[in-house]
């Protein structure tokens, strides 16, 4: 089990009430496609990843981040259980798609950059990038829970 600090609470949850998740998650899955070209083969049935262009403008694309970001979601209302919230994607994920538990850190990492595009560094200042990273990494953490 994770141990937050009281400042990391409120630094997640205070992020987490200013994002779009209609806008950061079609970014971050969008460069994740397209940084991580490898990781495109799980979405084959998308249509058109040929190009940047192509990625971004692809609905399919975009709605799979949404979908992503509701995941998060799921994260933030569990901080103290998201290895349990997260079990089912977990299993999903490593038995079903068979998805290399590595994207999920690559996937943090595209997150964390378009947050901290977004918001600039009056927002999202050290502090909020620490505790971020490290919900993020726990995260990630529960998705690859089933490989080990």
């Amino acid at each position: 089990m994770v141990e937050w600090t009281d400042a990391e609470r409120s630094a997640i949850t205070g992020l987490w009430g200013k994002i779009n998740v209609d806008e950061i998650g079609p970014q971050a899955i969008s460069r994740l496609l397209i940084v991580a070209p490898w990781t495109q083969r799980h979405f084959a049935a998308f249509g058109n990843l040929s190009s940047p262009a192509a990625i971004i403008g692809n609905p399919k694309v975009a709605a799979h981040g949404k979908t992503v970001m509701g995941g998060l979601e799921r994260a933030v209302k569990n901080l103290d259980n998201i290895k349990t919230a997260y079990a089912s994607l977990s299993i999903m994920h490593s038995e079903k798609l068979h998805v290399d538990p590595d994207n999920f850190r690559i996937l943090a990492d595209c997150v964390t950059v378009c947050v901290a595009m977004k918001f600039g560094p009056s927002v999202f200042t050290a502090d909020v990038q620490e505790a971020w990273q490290k919900f993020l990494a726990v995260v990630a953490s529960a998705l690859g829970r089933q490989y080990h």
